[in-house]
């Protein structure tokens, strides 16, 4: 979890200032970690902090700071006897109201304590700086410290039809995914595009493989098999961290001897089928299974190409 400036600054854009509010500290048993937030403006609300009376109130809290004088807030709240929740751990929520947008790489300010910035704060600053290792969110010596997303995981979904909308629905208001969103022209698509989400109409298709990132992740499930069948092509010959694609048992023998014949040595890097069958035929519950396989293919992948983020946790000993 992460200090999402470029989501902040669109939000503040459409909506004008907004409050975040943010879990800076936990004990025992809790719904979310450190870092975890959510953004509040005067007719919406985008993220979560785990939901129930903790997450009402604090919502409630912040849409009063919008026009308020508050500008900084923070609360220690024991979520079984204070919210009455089931959780027995005590969480300290951070509330903020963006006005501007703090620069760099992390983010840290003072939540409970007063002063300058802690070393240890300052070390944790030199290290990114001379390593470029970036912590996780993490609650120092009364501060909270954050770092900035800079990247994103590439995501491609080929297909504006029913399951690829629903699916575009699914995947939107997850963290760390820069979507983008292929079809054969803009009428396929509807008429407002998420936040987040690139529109990328392209009457020759399956050429639009060759702008795709190497690491990107890839779903194909356009209205046509015969396009099907070029989009793998172009994935296979441009190269791609892990690609699905939606149809039967039946299309895919029929599709892997294509490709084959095609002179692919490794076809079977397109996995296929792709979902939960157990969940049924609607585009919703077919772009549920399509979500979960990718975000845990999405997972595994940077795991092992750029660590565990515990792992990558800085000591601030």
């Amino acid at each position: 979890m992460s200090f999402d400036r470029d989501t902040y600054a669109a939000l503040m854009a459409e909506h004008g200032p907004v409050v975040r509010v943010v879990v800076a500290d936990t004990k025992g048993s809790v719904p979310r970690d450190v870092g975890a937030s959510i953004v509040v403006w005067a007719t919406g609300q985008s993220g979560t902090i785990g939901g129930g009376t903790l997450e009402f109130d604090a919502v409630d809290t912040a849409r009063r700071m919008i026009d308020g004088d508050t500008k900084t807030k923070t609360a220690s709240l024991a979520l079984g006897p204070d919210m009455g929740q089931c959780c027995g751990g005590r969480v300290r929520l951070l509330w903020e109201r963006l006005d501007a947008l703090p620069e760099g790489d992390i983010v840290a300010r003072p939540v409970t304590a007063s002063g300058e910035e802690p070393l240890a704060v300052k070390r944790l600053r030199a290290r990114v700086r001379d390593r470029g290792d970036m912590p996780s969110a993490a609650y120092i010596d009364g501060w909270l410290v954050e770092p900035v997303t800079t990247a994103r995981t590439p995501v491609w979904i080929w297909g504006a039809g029913h399951v690829g909308r629903a699916l575009v629905s699914a995947l939107t208001p997850l963290p760390g995914l820069a979507i983008t969103w292929v079809d054969t022209g803009p009428e396929r698509f509807p008429d407002e595009i998420p936040n987040g989400v690139t529109a990328l109409p392209a009457p020759e298709i399956a050429d639009a493989a060759r702008f795709a990132p190497r690491d990107a992740h890839h779903i194909v499930m356009t209205y046509s098999h015969a396009l099907d069948l070029a989009i793998c092509d172009g994935l296979l010959t441009r190269g791609f961290a892990s690609a699905g694609l939606i149809g039967s048992d039946t299309k895919w023998v029929r599709f892997r001897k294509r490709l084959t014949e095609a002179g692919h040595q490794n076809p079977a890097r397109i996995q296929c089928p792709i979902g939960d069958k157990r969940l049924g035929k609607h585009p919703a519950a077919i772009a549920l299974g399509v979500a979960h396989d990718i975000m845990g293919t999405v997972n595994a992948y940077t795991v092992e190409h750029e660590g565990n983020e515990n792992d990558r946790r800085l000591s601030v000993d």
